[in-house]
């Protein structure tokens, strides 16, 4: 069962990272750390940074399966952007299975049974930008990081990061103003860097947002620890990490196997959630966007592949 959605684009259309579904399953019998968190040593992190608890991360996707059973308590609010559902605002369910699978990665909390996330007790803002189809105007795209700016919680929360597993080949202005203007405001901007890639380090691939210098561009690499020869490469790639046989949440309350940058991206989001509640609790203030890209580029290991495969190599979170 595969969705290799198009990788053709047109002027007016962002698209999800064409990425393929490897397998599907019901349910577990018991709570399965899965081995793209493991890698990343997200668990060794969790003591030390309360696993993530009340950092908000906003997902822009395909919206999340808001019942799901491991995604329910981690869902703070939310948006849809999209003409789904008669253009219903607040109706950012998940059509397509894919904003699921991410926001599990992210912050999947424990439930006795199910998955974990890289950040377990993170927060959840679901800023629906694509439809039903996998694709989404700019128009939805810009708004959904300018919403996720605006945002505050109940309790006068902010969204720290926000998360884009998505992207085209075109560099359209309004969509790098909107970046620069989430950056200005203190939020790690994490993107996928796509899936165009040659295992050429001779040749770049670029898709927007990820290519902006301003964001967090995020390689893939499989469980090995080796280069997805899937995964773009260009000068803007700061890390890698699992993209490739990744096990999370999926919509009709289950869990899919899922491969592509836009599940490396994830791990970098929920990871960066844990890394902030960490240092702020140490520093005892908050941490500028520069500040916590830098604690971010510290937790890394190089792999030993050029550094427009790589960037500053594997996220490691057990590093401090």
């Amino acid at each position: 069962m595969s969705h290799n959605y198009s990788n053709e684009f047109n002027n007016n259309e962002v698209k999800l990272i064409p990425y393929e579904v490897l397998s599907i399953a019901a349910e577990f019998a018991f709570t399965e750390i899965p081995a793209g968190v493991k890698l990343v040593n997200a668990p060794t992190a969790w003591d030390k940074c309360e696993k993530g608890k009340d950092i908000v991360v906003a997902v822009l996707d395909t919206g999340c399966q808001t019942d799901h059973a491991d995604l329910k308590d981690r869902i703070i609010g939310g948006r849809n952007f999209t003409t789904d559902y008669n253009s219903d605002p607040n109706n950012f369910s998940d059509n397509v299975g894919h904003g699921t699978h991410v926001a599990g990665t992210i912050a999947a909390s424990e439930n006795n049974i199910g998955v974990l996330g890289v950040a377990p007790l993170a927060k959840l803002l679901i800023v629906k930008v694509l439809a039903g189809n996998g694709s989404g105007a700019y128009e939805w795209i810009i708004n959904g990081i300018n919403y996720a700016v605006n945002w505050r919680g109940p309790s006068g929360e902010k969204a720290r990061v926000i998360s884009m597993s998505l992207g085209g080949p075109q560099d359209v202005p309004e969509l790098h103003q909107a970046v620069k203007n989430a950056v200005n405001n203190g939020i790690l901007v994490v993107c996928a860097a796509g899936n165009g890639g040659d295992c050429s380090p001779q040749t770049d691939e670029l898709d927007y947002p990820g290519a902006y210098q301003e964001v967090v561009e995020v390689g893939a690499v499989d469980l090995n620890k080796k280069i997805a020869c899937f995964s773009n490469s260009n000068k803007n790639v700061d890390l890698v990490a699992p993209g490739d046989g990744i096990l999370s949440t999926y919509i009709g309350g289950g869990y899919a196997t899922l491969r592509g940058t836009s599940m490396a991206t994830p791990h970098v989001s929920g990871g960066s959630a844990l890394i902030i509640k960490q240092c702020e609790k140490e520093f005892e203030r908050t941490l500028s966007e520069n500040e916590i890209y830098a604690q971010l580029m510290k937790r890394t290991n190089a792999l030993g592949n050029p550094k427009c495969l790589e960037g500053n190599g594997l996220l490691d979170l057990a590093k401090d």
